[in-house]
């Protein structure tokens, strides 16, 4: 005579079969771990854009793809040209080992982010020094409320020329970062359709 099994041996019996990992899945899993560990040596520095084409090669076109999403992802408003030219030449780099390439488009909208990153940098740096001539030429601007131990509050110069270009650009920059920041990502975003 059968035995008849409980709900919880049959539940058990139906994680186990769905637990199980299909060999693509395991595969993909194990391309994924590669991928990561390249992109980390790449970040790092120890992997440059032709190491990095070196190793993707033959690897499958969603990994390929990953990987520039991934070097899409990790590029920042902020980031120093070095960066940016390592990150762009490793998109560039994978996009040849695609059988449909779109090299045209990529590098277009690369262009495109590394011109607004370098306008962002130059507004910032052009209102700084704006800031630092007009608080020299007017030393009232240096001037902030500070309270007494009475209690009353008066003006004094306090802040020297570089804390008070710092207080004043702080503004400026929250609204500056702000509207580049709407432009870059949709940058970011254009590049990662282009991507395809």
């Amino acid at each position: 005579m059968e035995r008849i099994k409980s709900a919880f041996e049959k539940a058990m019996e139906k994680v186990a079969e769905i637990g199980e990992l299909t060999p693509e899945e395991k595969e993909k899993i194990k391309d994924e771990g590669k991928l990561k560990t390249l992109l980390a040596e790449f970040y790092r520095g120890r992997l440059s854009s032709e190491g990095l084409w070196e190793k993707l090669k033959g690897d499958k076109a969603y990994l390929l793809k990953e990987a520039q999403q991934n070097l899409a992802d990790s590029l920042r408003l902020e980031s120093i040209p070095e960066e940016f030219r390592l990150r762009k030449d490793g998109i560039l780099a994978i996009e040849t080992l695609k059988e449909r390439q779109n090299t045209s488009a990529i590098e277009q909208s690369l262009k495109s982010i590394e011109l607004l990153q370098r306008e962002y940098r130059e507004g910032k740096e052009r209102i700084a020094e704006e800031l630092r001539e007009e608080i020299e030429r007017n030393p009232h601007l240096r001037l902030r409320p500070v309270r007494t131990p009475d209690g009353k509050t008066v003006v004094q110069a306090t802040l020297s020329v570089d804390e008070a270009v710092q207080a004043k650009l702080a503004d400026f920059l929250l609204e500056h970062e702000k509207r580049y920041s709407a432009r870059f990502n949709k940058m970011i975003e254009k590049l990662k359709k282009d991507l395809r």
